[in-house]
């Protein structure tokens, strides 16, 4: 793996960082970690690869999976952050894209650890109704779900299918006690609610994800590890963030190599 290279001071905002990843030959299946060490994990578990530091704190890599050329670009916190990188992606040809995130669960039963396939996500985002009408579905593409819960049982993993919910804030806006205890009444209301409809966890990117990936023509899925049980109160890793890097990166090798063989 060959060092991460740094652009200068004056290469800054998309523009830039677009300029990079054409360089780089972004191929046009990619995973989108929110956080930039993340790019760090899953460069770490290809064939080959070649890490790219970005304007702003956006981090990238390009390369190889059994033969298949993969790409992954951090997408930085919230909506409005991941909707700037996937406008570029978009502009340099990326069609099957997908969410390698962290997730509180609201379940009791699926711990720290556990992987979560949304297939689906309410759209408290705070962008794509810009976007497109409320009612317009967060929905990810089948195949890509298909190909998460594949990779998953592949690699020995369970993978918890069903619906998540996308907010544009992580505290309040999922429930928690901000500074000084300070208490939303709203974002008690939706995580109650949240909780009744069956929701099976919070994060703040994935609807935003689907739904411009379907405006757009793309098929997109999202895999998240949880790292917060809203329930009982723990937070650990617990190994789930490598786990799902990895089925993230098999899932893409799926894709890609039934496209290849026309299947």
């Amino acid at each position: 793996m060959s060092a991460a290279t740094t652009p200068s001071s004056a290469a800054t905002g998309s523009s830039a960082r677009r300029d990079r990843l054409a360089a780089a030959g972004m191929p046009p299946y990619v995973l989108i970690p929110g956080d930039p060490d993340r790019v760090d994990v899953i460069a770490a578990q290809w064939d080959s690869a070649e890490l790219i530091a970005l304007p702003r704190g956006y981090r990238a890599a390009v390369g190889t999976l059994r033969g298949h050329r993969l790409g992954a670009v951090s997408s930085g916190i919230g909506a409005p952050s991941l909707e700037s990188v996937l406008a570029d992606l978009g502009r340099l040809g990326a069609h099957t894209l997908i969410r390698v995130g962290t997730t509180g669960s609201l379940r009791a039963e699926i711990r720290n650890g556990s992987l979560i396939v949304n297939d689906a996500c309410v759209r408290m985002d705070g962008t794509t109704h810009l976007y497109v009408r409320p009612e317009y579905p967060a929905a990810a593409s089948w195949e890509v779900t298909a190909a998460l819960v594949e990779a998953a049982r592949t690699l020995g993993h369970t993978a918890h299918v069903g619906t998540g919910c996308t907010t544009g804030s992580f505290v309040a806006g999922q429930g928690r006690a901000a500074f000084d205890g300070y208490e939303s009444p709203e974002g008690q209301r939706l995580y109650d609610e949240m909780r009744r409809a069956g929701v099976l966890n919070f994060e703040m990117e994935a609807s935003a994800l689907l739904t411009l990936a379907r405006l757009a023509g793309q098929r997109a899925g999202s895999i998240c590890s949880v790292i917060a049980n809203r329930i009982t109160g723990e937070w650990a890793d617990d190994g789930g963030i490598e786990r799902a890097c990895r089925v993230a990166s098999e899932a893409l090798v799926l894709l890609a190599a039934r496209e290849q063989s026309g299947s």
